[in-house]
């Protein structure tokens, strides 16, 4: 584990659990009913996605199309929030907006991945006016979305890297010296990607030497929970929120 916090968000002691879009194995992912569901099981730590509207308001959704968990069906980006909203997820719980959420659930920190361009503005205005800098970490496949990010909010804003990091950080732990974006907090990756490992106790100690904590996704399975802890990392996100809990209670780092 690092030492340094490098933002008040990774302010957690012990590892940092992470309900991943709610802990979606109940099918019903991205819902303020499962994200509830996850804070009463204890979470401090919400994995979601956003996306915005036609008319500009930002959802809490991961797909870009509303039709493969709900009963709703088009694109988020061509709909107005008036139709988004009538859509049902597991044909029982509606969109959320993310702002919805900040509200709803104020002791949850959000792990947020901004799924397109248009809606990291809306994203930095809601954090900003409900002064939610320390509550929320931006995380993207795209490191170009997250370095506008970062200049646009500065030092307040806590973000990961983006594919293009993770490689260089990648490359890093084997001894290349490449430039890395500074102002990433942590690197959130999956334990390897198409066959090739990406976490392993080099690029663990690699991050932590840049003062860069290590959250894995997506880690349902027990031993692969365990292998991941005994690593170092600093945080699993998993769709099997009972499981990593009680994976955590048996290690003593539940929190």
């Amino acid at each position: 584990m690092t030492h340094a916090i490098r933002h008040p968000y990774l302010d957690h002691p012990g590892p940092i659990a992470f309900a991943h879009r709610g802990g979606d194995a109940d099918g019903l992912e991205n819902t303020l009913a499962q994200f509830r569901r996850a804070a009463a099981a204890g979470y401090r730590y919400i994995e979601t996605d956003v996306h915005t509207t036609a008319d500009g308001r930002l959802v809490a959704f991961h797909d870009s199309t509303l039709d493969r968990v709900s009963d709703g069906a088009g694109r988020i980006r061509d709909l107005p929030w008036s139709v988004v909203r009538q859509a049902r997820v597991a044909g029982s719980e509606p969109v959320p907006l993310f702002e919805e959420l900040l509200d709803e659930l104020p002791e949850v920190r959000w792990n947020v991945d901004a799924k397109a361009e248009p809606a990291l503005l809306p994203l930095l205005e809601i954090i900003e006016r409900r002064n939610a800098w320390d509550r929320v970490c931006v995380g993207s496949f795209s490191e170009a979305r997250l370095a506008r990010a970062q200049r646009m909010a500065g030092p307040r804003l806590a973000t990961s890297y983006g594919t293009g990091g993770v490689l260089g950080l990648r490359l890093r732990s084997w001894g290349v010296p490449v430039a890395l974006r500074r102002s990433a907090v942590a690197a959130q990756v999956p334990e390897s990607q198409s066959g090739v490992p990406v976490v392993d106790r080099r690029f663990v100690r690699t991050a932590h030497a840049l003062g860069l904590q290590v959250h894995v996704w997506t880690v349902n399975e027990v031993d692969r929970m365990h292998r991941l802890l005994d690593l170092g990392v600093d945080g699993i996100m998993t769709d099997h929120i009972d499981t990593l809990r009680k994976v955590l209670e048996e290690r003593g780092t539940w929190v």
